[in-house]
């Protein structure tokens, strides 16, 4: 049987490891540079580079509250963050437009009636 981490709709283990924390959530020196130039706050810098890597790993952005605690701990440290900033978008226009950066850094297209003809 297949498990639920491998779906159409994939979602987080359970148990992240380590291992996987370092190759799927760790940003790249680019990837820190250009979320810097896109966001004005430590909490915008975090939610943006968490949302960039769920992205990478699942295509898609997970609901608020869904990611892990320990991935965003990851990206926390590899930020140098204090432990008590918080991913934050700020206002609900940010957020998408954070997400709309992301799609155009990944070359993903968001086109929801395209995809999902006949409906």
């Amino acid at each position: 049987m297949t498990s639920i981490e491998r779906t159409a709709y994939p979602r987080f283990a359970k148990l992240t490891s380590a291992r996987m924390l370092h190759v799927s959530f760790t940003p790249e020196p680019d990837e820190i540079e250009w979320a810097r130039e896109h966001t004005n706050s430590p909490q915008a810098l975090l939610a943006v580079l968490v949302a960039l890597k769920c992205h990478q790993k699942m295509a898609r952005f997970p609901a608020a509250g869904k990611v892990p605690e320990e991935v965003v701990d990851h990206v926390r440290r590899r930020l140098g963050l204090d432990d008590d900033v918080e991913p934050d978008h700020g206002a609900g226009r940010t957020a998408k437009w954070h997400r709309k950066q992301i799609r155009t850094r990944l070359g993903v297209t968001y086109d929801p009636p395209r995809a999902r003809p006949g409906r």
